[in-house]
């Protein structure tokens, strides 16, 4: 059984996140975790723990995210041999692996849709969620964690209407102004935002950011450009970053890819932070971003799921994050975590590694 030796603390998790958005001086870097099912069960019984919520509390984990439960209808049937996403329609089927599997999205309901078939394509009400489980679930982690809602889905224009339309026609969509297909997009758009609304209102207090999400660039360019951007999307994203500011809250946006050409429109818009940061994509090196948006914004993540954490030995992992650490805590403002899902290919001697870096090299001096 493994053991992650932990840097001594002087904080709780809660007071370290918020410090870190206000780039004020913490004990140790936040630590976050994203990873798929598989790790979590080695990682378990690598160091010896049985739940989710021990893992993350041997890991060092500061954030633990609150959701509301789906109490309505049911939308959306479900082909054989399928998954159906409840909340959004989208359609997936099962593709393995050798060393695991992963539901992959397939079928796309509403390609080549008509105008008629987007008004009728179910959209959630935001008044059929269990609000107060959610608070009875912040509440029961008595303020040692930070607290966020949402999440890298919300309001992912690009990826979750992709995921129902397909991203060709997503994209023709988008930059032909097709009235029905952009209308089916700012309602979907308009039901995230009033269930975050709710939420935050019945959590009052409780939270202490927003994690929104849109993926943004590929490994080498951007997916859209920069006038289409500020019409379509920057929009929505703005309706999010103003809801949450006017609950005195952080926002914290999730883009994959090569996306740091949108941070100034981010910084504009009043976004706190950034996050996954693929090192390997174009101007994403932890130098890059720490150079141009140092102490403008928040970074999490930096740490690559397709590097050393793949691919290396807990040496170079442990090197990989220490240098990494060394760049983003000059600037204050980083949270530690990987680019995204830690994959299954990942050896758990290297996810291990990865943490104890975390603990040795994220302390800030006295």
């Amino acid at each position: 059984m493994s053991i992650i030796q932990k840097a001594p603390e002087t904080m709780t998790s809660r007071q370290r996140v918020k410090k870190t958005f206000h780039f004020e001086k913490t004990d140790r870097v936040p630590i976050g975790y994203d990873a798929n099912p598989g790790i979590d069960e080695r990682l378990r019984n690598a160091l010896g723990v049985k739940k989710g919520e021990e893992l993350l509390d041997a890991l060092g984990v500061d954030v633990r995210g609150i959701g509301a439960d789906y109490t309505g209808p049911e939308l959306y049937q479900t082909p054989p041999n399928r998954r159906v996403d409840p909340l959004e329609g989208c359609i997936m089927r099962w593709v393995a692996h050798k060393t695991g599997g992963y539901w992959d999205f397939c079928d796309f309901p509403l390609k080549d849709a008509d105008d008629e078939e987007f008004e009728k394509f179910p959209i959630p009400n935001p008044d059929h969620f269990d609000y107060d489980g959610a608070l009875e679930k912040a509440k029961s982690y008595g303020g040692r964690y930070a607290l966020y809602i949402g999440g890298a889905g919300v309001p992912d224009v690009l990826n979750s209407n992709g995921r129902i339309m397909g991203v060709e026609d997503m994209l023709c969509h988008l930059l032909m102004d097709d009235e029905a297909a952009v209308d089916f997009m700012q309602r979907r758009a308009r039901f995230q935002l009033g269930q975050m609304e709710r939420l935050l209102d019945k959590c009052r207090g409780e939270i202490d950011f927003v994690w929104l999400g849109e993926d943004l660039g590929t490994q080498h360019t951007p997916i859209i450009g920069p006038t289409l951007y500020r019409e379509k999307l920057a929009p929505i994203h703005r309706s999010f970053v103003e809801l949450a500011e006017s609950y005195g809250l952080p926002t914290l946006v999730h883009t994959c890819g090569s996306s740091s050409w949108v941070y100034e429109d981010f910084i504009a818009m009043g976004v706190k932070g950034v996050d996954t940061l693929q090192p390997e994509a174009a101007n994403m090196s932890p130098a890059y971003l720490a150079e141009k948006f140092g102490g403008r914004l928040n970074f999490r993540g930096c740490i690559s799921t397709a590097g050393p954490l793949a691919t290396g030995t807990p040496e170079e992992v442990r090197e990989n994050c220490r240098q990494t650490l060394e760049t983003m805590m000059a600037v204050r403002g980083y949270h530690f975590a990987p680019t995204h899902m830690i994959q299954d290919n990942t050896p758990v001697e290297n996810v291990i590694a990865m943490y104890q870096a975390a603990h040795d090299f994220g302390k800030y001096d006295d």
